[in-house]
This record gives C-alpha cells, structure tokens and sequence, in this order.
C-alpha cells in the first residue's frame, strides 16, 4: 500500500505542473513547498539591440528636438555627466534615457519593496575617487567632511550588521572567506596573500602614482607593473605559491562577482586591483563596509536623477527612446532616435540636433551608431568581452528557516558555487522587526564554467535568447536550493528574472593595453564618450569618472 504522505508528495507535484491552479490547491502546494511561481523573465534592451543591429531602414522622422548637448544613455556615465552639467549651471541639455533608464543600476518593485535588477552597493569611495565623493555630499549621502581620510556617510546607507557570512558543510560561518577547521599550510597562505595586498594597497610605480587606483585613469602606467596584465590571475597566484583550494575558490568568486568571469580568465593586474585599489574609511563604519539601498544602486540613482530636477529646474531633460545613428554636421550633431513600440513593432523615430554629444551607450552599441575606426577603435580588434548575468529576485512572505550557524545577513553566499549567493534587499529593517515580506536578490555570472559547457560568450548569449523561463530558474534558485531546500518555496510568491546577455566588461589579460580604448578614452571633438568599457571593467566608481569628465570637457 502506498505512503499516504508520498501520495500526497505525488499528486501535489502533479498539481504544480499544471498551468493554472485554483487559490487553494496553490495554497495547498505551496504549504507542502511544491508550488513553484512560474518567472516573469525580462530581457532589457535585448529586442532594441538586435533591431540596431540588424534593421536596415528606420521610419522616417517624425519631428525635431534641438539641444547645446545631448546624453545618450541612461546608465550611472550617462546620468554622472547629466548631474555634472546641471553643477557647472548648463541647463540647456536633453538625457535620452536608452532601452531601461538606469542601465546596470535599474531596479524593479513587488508592491511596496524595491528590488535591484542589477548593481546593488557601492564600497566606501577611496581618496582618489573624488568624483564619488563630491557627488555623495551633493547628494546627502555623505554628511560631514567629504574630502578628509574618513567622512561621515548617512547611517541609513551603510550596510547593518551582520554583513556577509557563507554556507558551508550544512552551515553558516561569518564572512565570504572560510578559515575554521582549515590545515596550518593554508591558513599561512591566506594569511601571507593579505598581507601581500596591504603591501599593494600604496605601492607606487615610477611615475609616482598608486599601482592600483580608482579610476584606473589615475592609476600608474609602470611597464613593471603593467607587465602582470599579461597573466591570468590565476597564474599570478600559482607563480607567487598560493596553492591554497580555499585561496583560489575564494578569488574565482570574487573575479566571477566583479568582472563576471574566473580567475583563470581575469587578469591578474585586474584580479590584484580588486583587493588593492579600495581603501575608502568613514567615521561612522568599519573599514570595508559598502552603502546600499533597498533597491540597490538605484537608490542613488534615483537621488541623483532627483537633485539633476532640482539643478536644472525642469524635469523634461530626460527623454524616453534610444539613439539608433549619429552624423557629424557642420553645425554639430544629428541624433535619429526611436521611441518604442508602434503598432507594426518599429518604432516612431525624431531627429535631435545638439552641438556636443555624449556618448554614454555601451560601446558595442555605440559601434552602430557611429563608425568608430574615424577614432581608431576597431570593433573586432577592440571591443571588450562582455559577461552575461541574471538577477533573479524572490518575492517571499516571511523568512525560510534558517542552518545552524551565524543568522541571515545581507550579503549570502555558498562556498564552492558557481553561482554568486543572494542579496536581502529589506536588510535594514532586519534590526527593527523582521518585516512580513521581503525579496531575496540572486546572482548569477553565466560563464563557461557556470554553465558547464565549453562555450563562448556569444555562445551564451545565444543560448540565452532562447532558454525557457525553466531553464533559467535552475540557474536563478540553485544556491537558494542548497541553503533552503524545498522549504524555500513555502514563501516564494513571485519570481522575475532580468537576463542581462551584456552585463559587464571582463578585464581579460591585455586589457589595459587596448588602443582602442585608449583612442575613445582621447577623443575630445563633438562626440565625446563615457562609459565604464572605457575603463575595461564594469564598476560605478569607473562610469561616473567618465561621465564626469565628459561633461568637464564641454563645460570646460
């Protein structure tokens, strides 16, 4: 005779395949943590990119704008250069916001809660980035002395404690790096490995610069230095002795978090900068902390974009659509932009003219706007690999129980995995009363090794384009399923994946050395550009540098 409870297991999972269910039988499989809510997936700017690409002849236009600049894009370059417009007293701008307005850093809602679809924290900024800095204090953010070693940030920002912890072995432990119940050899090794950072931390190369700085425009060109963008950080380690398995799984995760590939595939100057170039202090936190908001960096967009109101005194300098062409005139610059959508699926498209541009797009977009080898940037020669990723977020009532071990924490993550952990956008609240709901944030880098194929980056992508809401679920849950198991599903009442196919730069071995980076990084003619492939790698620190220094340049 059957187990009455394995017919029920059986039956309800025979219920969860069907499309449509009634409230209580979903309340019957979601008791049971076998109710499943079917993903909304988004793909932004996915269709709008192909159709640049590949559309021949747009619709003709079907009226004019006029502006001293234009912005194209909407990302934290394009929204830098915008807010650094406004401070030099230009008012005569227009943003074009692109297919999502806030690029990387946009972010989405469940009723009342916000949620990141993509970046979600910003480390304390280092002297060096004085252009974070003068923005936090425009923006509130920082309170007091924002130029001295240790400024004080708003408390509402900083991220609470506890912070980060990892699971491991059925448990949690504090922190991202394990250290209990390691051998003595690997214990040396990750205890010699830091102290050789802090070493790197203000190491100096023979023009007088750090080695390792943000901006990395900042930063030194030493030929001693720059010789280790020609090794993968991997080998870096290996030549150096670091045979630790914890070391290298530990550095993996953390070149997969920023650059979106392995350690085997990262520079190592890249791998190195990671740990080396961010020494930001406050008054009012531990050195290491980062700021947050719920709904991740778009909390500082969104006060951003507010002051940028407030400067300007308009709120019509944003526009929505995308640039599709750019063309050089006498008088400055022609600017076809599209709206989408219309009823036939092409979109309804303007003409703006401005006098200066910039070009805040990715630059595997702004190859089709404009030919960019009249500025000595090749495409195929130059054009840096991009990393795809998905954010996933969970919408939950309630928390699930929790291992043994130390309790939830803001940033979580699972020893060994190939995915990235999750965030817990509602942490703040989390030290007043655990709120009813909250939305837990995914992340996963899809590289070859994550995928576990030996594919391409463009292998992925495609892949991407056609893989089912299912398919893409098993990558969104897979570290939530090994922390919660099924008991995870009890709470879940809604799911959506934002696939990003080009979601950050890689910092590849040679990349500081591309010279077509460094020829856009130069240009100073009508069109100027900004964005954080500038730099070869995707951090905001990088794309708020060149935002800024685009918009000094015509200001200037």
């Amino acid at each position: 005779m059957m187990d009455r409870r394995l017919f029920l297991i059986g039956a309800a999972a025979a219920l969860a395949g069907c499309e449509r269910l009634d409230e209580t039988t979903r309340r019957f499989l979601s008791g049971v943590g076998l109710y499943e809510p079917a993903p909304v997936v988004l793909r932004p700017g996915m269709a709008q990119g192909h159709a640049l690409r590949d559309v021949a002849q747009w619709p003709q236009p079907e009226g004019e704008l006029s502006a001293e600049v234009a912005i194209l894009g909407s990302g934290a370059a394009g929204l830098s250069a915008a807010w650094q417009l406004a401070r030099a007293g230009l008012r005569d701008f227009i943003l074009i916001d692109g297919p999502e307005f806030g690029g990387n850093t946009a972010a989405g809602q469940f009723g009342e809660l916000g949620f990141p679809r993509g970046a979600h924290y910003l480390p304390l900024p280092s002297a060096e980035s004085t252009h974070i800095r003068e923005m936090l204090a425009d923006l509130g953010v920082i309170e007091q002395d924002p130029f001295s070693a240790a400024p004080r940030f708003d408390e509402r920002v900083i991220v609470h404690a506890p912070e980060e912890r990892h699971f491991r072995n059925g448990r949690w432990y504090d922190g991202l790096l394990p250290s209990d119940g390691l051998p003595a050899d690997e214990r040396a090794q990750l205890a010699r490995f830091f102290a050789r950072i802090e070493q790197l931390r203000d190491v100096r190369g023979s023009d007088g610069r750090k080695v390792f700085c943000i901006p990395l425009a900042l930063a030194s060109r030493d030929p001693k230095w720059m010789a280790l963008d020609a090794l993968t950080f991997r080998q870096w380690l290996l030549d150096e002795g670091f045979t630790s398995p914890t070391l290298h799984a530990y550095a993996d995760y953390c070149c997969r978090d920023d650059y979106g590939a392995g350690h085997a595939a990262i520079s190592a100057w890249a791998g190195l900068h990671y740990f080396a170039s961010r020494g930001g202090h406050a008054q009012n936190a531990a050195d290491g902390a980062v700021l947050t908001w719920p709904d991740g960096l778009h909390g500082l967009v969104s006060r951003l974009t507010a002051r940028i109101d407030t400067l300007t005194g308009r709120a019509d300098w944003r526009r929505p659509g995308m640039a599709l062409k750019l063309d050089e005139t006498r008088q400055g610059v022609d600017v076809l932009c599209a709206h989408w959508p219309n009823r036939d699926g092409m979109p309804r498209t303007l003409n703006l003219h401005a006098r200066r541009i910039i070009c805040a797009t990715p630059l595997h977009v702004a190859a089709h706007l404009t030919p960019l080898t009249r500025f000595g940037f090749d495409p195929q020669q130059h054009l840096p690999p991009h990393a795809a990723w998905l954010v996933s977020n969970f919408h939950l009532r309630g928390f699930p129980a929790e291992a043994p071990g130390v309790p939830l924490a803001w940033d979580n993550i699972v020893h060994g995995s190939s995915s990235l952990g999750y965030v817990v956008a509602t942490h703040q609240l989390i030290r007043q009363a655990p709120p009813p709901r909250t939305v837990f944030s995914a992340y996963s880098s899809l590289d070859a090794a994550s995928v576990g194929q030996s594919l391409d980056a463009n292998a992925i992508r495609r892949w991407l384009l056609d893989a089912s809401p299912a398919e893409l679920m098993s990558y969104a849950v897979a570290d939530l399923h090994t922390v919660y198991g099924r008991e995870f599903w009890r709470h879940a009442l809604q799911v959506e994946i934002c696939v990003r196919g080009h979601a950050m730069a890689s910092p590849r071995p040679g990349f500081l050395s591309n010279a077509g980076a460094a020829a856009l990084r130069e240009a100073d003619g009508r069109i100027q550009f900004a964005h954080a492939d500038l730099s070869g790698l995707s951090v905001f620190e990088e794309a708020a540098w060149w935002g800024v220094r685009a918009a000094l340049r015509i200001v200037g």
